[in-house]
């Protein structure tokens, strides 16, 4: 029996005590914690709201509060705003753990086994100090007016620094905003001046509005009144018409009456009357038939003779009329006939004519042509000649104007062969036209009275003053041109040949002596 049971209690031992210390390794994480199991794998076991088994001895098990966390925030000192202006605040955030893996391993390594107390203390003094950050760039009004606003840029400011630490901000809200110096009591209590004037104007306009509604609301019943009133008068007005309206149709009905009894007795009498008449036309009437049938008979026995007669005269006459429709057709055919040879005649004549006019036509038409072909000869002609003309005229100016170069050429190449001697003929030849125009104006003088005499003086004076004057023209002309016609002058003398030793300047011309 004991051999029997030994093999299989030592295997059930085991069972049991394997069953043992899985049942004290089995843990329940509940919904607001996370339990961390870690020690054989690499990676941790996390468990929020659900079971799991825990090696004893060789693994661990850590907890992380995952519910949410209240923080106070609040300024300890005072905090300058964007206008300078020192303020406290007080505020108050909600916070959790993240939820997600990277949350949660990053929560891990900062706030395992802690508790929630400790958790806010140590998220407290990072979000003072960026509530104070974002104090720092608001404005007094802006913190108060728009809080909304200030606490969503605390929150967004400080969710980048908890999500480095794993914590999930759920809400930011502002609890109280003091300053030193009472300006929010004074801001208040302007806005409170300004809500009490809003309301004081408001309260004016009000009453207003009501005089306004009051005096619109006795004026609307007085013109309702009114309006009755009128609208009484009038229906009044229209009774009194349709009254006398009345009184008048019934006034005229009876007028009408009587006037109809009065026109129906004179209609009676006149019937009467008209009877009487009738009757007495109607005799008068039968007499005149009578007498008219009568008349008829005595016509018509009186037509019959007539008309006898008439059927004779007739007769007569239309016999004769035959006889003269006969022979005017003769004679009217016979005056057809004559004006029909004559118009014949006539056409034959003015088909002459026009021929002949054709013919007239076609003459004038041809000499026409002739004269304006002469026209056109002889302007054809003419513009011909003209062109002639111009082309030897412009031979002959060209002729002129080349006879001219050659000569102006050749007088060119004379000047510049003969040199002096050409200078020397072109001066002969001026001086005495120089002469005779310096010796103008003393021809033109007409008597003059000399005073005084001797050498020098009076009549050699006027006399020299030709020569003077030449020299003058001469002693010019070698300082425009630079050409001393002095010394080409002096060139051509006898003594000057002879000898052979002057110089002439000027020209570039220079002649030495001979030995």
């Amino acid at each position: 029996m004991i051999e029997f049971v030994l093999p299989w209690l030592i295997p059930g031992i085991v069972a049991v005590v394997v069953v043992l210390i899985l049942a004290s390794g089995y843990v329940k994480a509940p919904p607001d914690q996370a339990y961390i199991i870690s020690g054989l794998k690499k990676e941790s076991k996390v468990l929020i709201g659900r079971a799991g088994i825990r090696i004893p001895f060789l693994e661990r098990m850590d907890r992380l509060y995952l519910g949410q966390m209240t923080v106070d925030i609040k300024t300890e000192q005072p905090v300058p705003t964007n206008d300078f202006i020192n303020v406290n605040v007080d505020a108050v955030a909600k916070v959790r753990i993240s939820l997600t893996s990277d949350g949660i391993k990053l929560a891990s390594k900062n706030f395992l086994n802690k508790v929630p107390t400790d958790i806010t203390r140590d998220l407290q003094d990072s979000l003072q100090g960026n509530m104070r950050e974002i104090i720092g760039t608001l404005s007094l009004k802006e913190i108060n007016t728009d809080r909304d606003s200030f606490s969503d840029q605390v929150m967004s400011k400080a969710s980048k620094d908890m999500d480095k630490l794993g914590i999930e901000i759920l809400s930011c809200n502002i609890q109280n905003v003091t300053d030193e110096n009472g300006l929010i009591r004074d801001l208040g209590a302007d806005n409170t001046s300004k809500i009490k004037k809003d309301a004081a104007i408001a309260k004016a306009q009000a009453d207003r509005d009501i005089a306004i509604a009051q005096a619109e609301a006795d004026k609307a019943s007085n013109d309702a009144r009114v309006l009755a009133q009128t609208e009484i008068a009038q229906k009044n007005n229209e009774l009194a018409i349709r009254k006398a309206e009345l009184q008048k149709e019934s006034d005229t009905k009876k007028a009408e009456a009587d006037a109809a009894y009065e026109i129906q007795k004179q209609e009676q009498e006149k019937t009467i009357q008209t009877a009487t008449v009738n009757a007495q036309i109607a005799k008068a009437e039968r007499e005149a038939e009578l007498r008219k049938q009568q008349v008829a008979i005595q016509q018509q026995a009186l037509e019959a003779e007539i008309n006898k007669r008439a059927d004779a005269d007739r007769y007569a006459v239309e016999q004769k009329a035959a006889a003269d429709l006969s022979k005017r057709q003769r004679e009217a055919e016979a005056k057809k006939y004559e004006l029909e040879m004559e118009a014949e005649a006539m056409k034959a004549q003015a088909e002459k004519e026009a021929e002949a006019m054709k013919a007239r036509a076609s003459a004038a038409r041809y000499a026409a042509e002739q004269e304006a072909a002469g026209i056109r000869f002889a302007a054809e002609q003419e513009a011909a000649g003209i062109q002639a003309k111009g082309a030897a005229e412009a031979a002959a100016i060209q002729a002129k104007l080349l006879a001219e170069a050659e000569g102006m050429e050749k007088k060119a190449e004379a000047y510049a062969k003969y040199n002096n001697a050409a200078v020397i003929e072109m001066m002969v030849n001026i001086m005495p036209q120089m002469a005779a125009e310096i010796a103008k104006p003393l021809a033109s003088i007409d008597k003059v009275n000399i005073y005084g005499g001797g050498e020098g003086g009076g009549i050699t004076q006027m006399s020299g003053s030709g020569a003077t004057v030449m020299q003058q023209v001469f002693d010019t002309m070698s300082e425009a041109t630079g050409v001393d016609f002095r010394e080409i002058l002096k060139a051509q003398t006898f003594d000057a040949k002879v000898t052979r030793n002057i110089n002439v300047t000027g020209i570039g011309q220079k002649e030495e002596g001979q030995e």
